[in-house]
């Protein structure tokens, strides 16, 4: 049976947490150390952590609160936002943070997977792809925040990075970000079906059903999602939530951890 993990993904922006709708107008929604807490009791078993502005408006990463989040946090977690060299990294990696997360660089200076996952092992090297459709429906990899299109195949793109080195792509949908009406599986589909390392689906998701969905026709070996851990009821009121395992486990058919 498949191990199917399930991630929250927390945006960030300066020192707090935000969300956003198709990666724009980021709502606040609270202080990212009481949620790693409440995750904590929550047992959560992994979580992915993204900083929105800081390959955007070329921003120094925020060491000082990923090392306090490294501090607080129970589980292991990933970081992506701003990571565009080895230095970064390997600071990042002292302080906590279990894998990196490389987007927009990823494209830029595609080699940089390579020496990273070299060095660190694929294990560690996560690239994330944003992916929009433009006026005619196809689809495409945006870059620096999903501000900046580069008319680069989001499939080709994928199976590029794990011939690099990447040890996991995730595909987050700017079309479906925060809209908690389900993944694109169409998209994940064709990228599952070409490459052989895992994929993670982000962007969409609103309930424990688009995770199967997923898993079962866009054939991914994670789900992860935002809006859905962070909001609750018809009013979206600030939650933090995660199901319980025993829901995971009749949902996917077999013990998930």
């Amino acid at each position: 049976m498949l191990q199917t993990r399930v991630i929250p993904t927390l945006l960030l922006k300066g020192n707090g947490l935000v969300k956003t709708i198709k990666f724009k107008n980021p709502t606040y929604i609270g202080d990212p150390i009481n949620a790693v807490k409440l995750y904590n009791e929550l047992e959560v078993d992994e979580m992915v952590f993204l900083d929105i502005l800081a390959t955007r408006d070329k921003k120094e990463i925020n060491y000082n609160l990923i090392s306090k989040i490294s501090t607080e946090c129970f589980m292991p977690f990933a970081y992506g936002g701003g990571i565009n060299n080895l230095g970064q990294m390997k600071r990042l990696f002292s302080i906590g943070v279990e894998k990196i997360i490389i987007n927009s660089e990823a494209v830029i200076s595609p080699g940089l997977i390579n020496e990273a996952a070299d060095l660190y092992g694929s294990q560690s090297i996560i690239v994330s792809l944003d992916v929009k459709s433009n006026l005619w429906g196809k689809k495409e990899v945006f870059i620096n925040g999903g501000t900046e299109k580069t008319g680069l195949n989001p499939v080709e793109q994928a199976i590029k990075f794990e011939k690099l080195g990447a040890g996991e792509i995730i595909i987050n949908s700017i079309d479906k970000d925060g809209l908690m009406k389900g993944y694109d599986l169409e998209l994940l589909s064709m990228i599952s079906s070409r490459i052989s390392i895992p994929l993670v689906a982000l962007g969409g998701a609103g309930n424990i059903l688009d995770f199967k969905l997923a898993v079962e026709k866009g054939g991914v070996s994670a789900v992860s999602a935002g809006s859905m851990f962070v909001y609750h009821g018809k009013k979206n009121g600030v939650l933090i939530n995660y199901p319980e395992q025993e829901e995971l486990e009749q949902l996917f058919g077999g013990k998930n951890k």
